[in-house]
């Protein structure tokens, strides 16, 4: 366990983690958002109980990870954590050339990729929440974000792959980037 003293994962996370990577019969690489993410990896006070992850490699070990610790398994009720598949997500569409490890060298199977802030901040903009529009404003100052890399990516790479109101989206950006960015 060469990661038992790192400050860099919190408890309960640490010995999560760790009991899921003992667990697994093969390599995951999991790419991962959300708040585990904004919390965990960028600072932000905020309880989370999941960890949420877009796409899953090798593709069928999903059904090992979900029975290991999905939602529903053995230890999601002992640790009251749990890996939850964010089946419809809005990613800017080359997101994963730009993920970088979580907790390189902790683990033997799990490998956990976070999804760039930037990356992050737009994932939030079809549901945008209450809970989702505070980790935007978190990560505006924690990062911090920049207006213009949210702009070019939404209308590049996300904007382009929209299913539904884009206009609501192009609000939506908009609003945060007036409430969030004043100087």
């Amino acid at each position: 366990m060469p990661f038992a003293t790192s400050p860099d994962l919190p408890r309960p996370w640490r010995e999560f983690l760790a009991e899921v990577d003992r667990r697994l019969p093969r390599a995951v690489q999991l790419h991962c958002l959300g708040g585990f993410v904004v919390a965990v990896s960028h600072g932000r006070p905020r309880a989370t109980g999941d960890l949420d992850y877009i796409d899953i490699i090798p593709r069928d070990a999903m059904g090992d990870l979900e029975r290991i610790a999905g939602r529903d398994s053995a230890m999601a009720k002992k640790h009251r954590l749990y890996f939850q598949h964010v089946g419809v997500g809005s990613l800017p569409e080359s997101y994963a050339e730009r993920l970088t490890e979580l907790f390189p060298g902790h683990f033997e199977k799990l490998r956990l990729l976070e999804v760039e802030a930037h990356d992050l901040a737009l994932s939030k903009l079809g549901r945008n929440s209450p809970v989702d529009r505070e980790d935007v404003a978190y990560l505006v100052k924690a990062v911090p974000l920049n207006p213009d890399v949210l702009r070019a990516r939404y209308r590049a790479e996300l904007r382009p792959i929209i299913v539904g109101d884009l206009e609501r989206h192009d609000r939506t950006l908009e609003m945060w980037i007036e409430s969030y960015f004043q100087t």
